[in-house]
């Protein structure tokens, strides 16, 4: 998974994470990543439209994106 996060950032590529949320609740999301720390992800989340973070710990699996995302 890392090296698909890195790919992201290098290549300013979407990718599709499943995340688990503060409120235990699974999501999807179209990111690209614009950081890489030691535990977290700083990211474009399309379905937000904003920058967000995301605690690695709580990314389920992570994917190459095949439907086109707007933005």
């Amino acid at each position: 998974m890392e090296g698909l996060l890195r790919r992201s950032l290098e290549n300013k590529e979407k990718i599709i994470i499943f995340y688990v949320s503060n409120k235990n609740q699974i999501t999807e999301r179209y990111i690209r990543v614009l950081q890489l720390h030691d535990d977290y992800v700083t990211a474009y989340c399309y379905y937000r439209k904003q920058v967000r973070t995301f605690k690695l710990e709580s990314i389920l699996s992570a994917g190459q994106s095949r439907k086109r995302v707007g933005a």
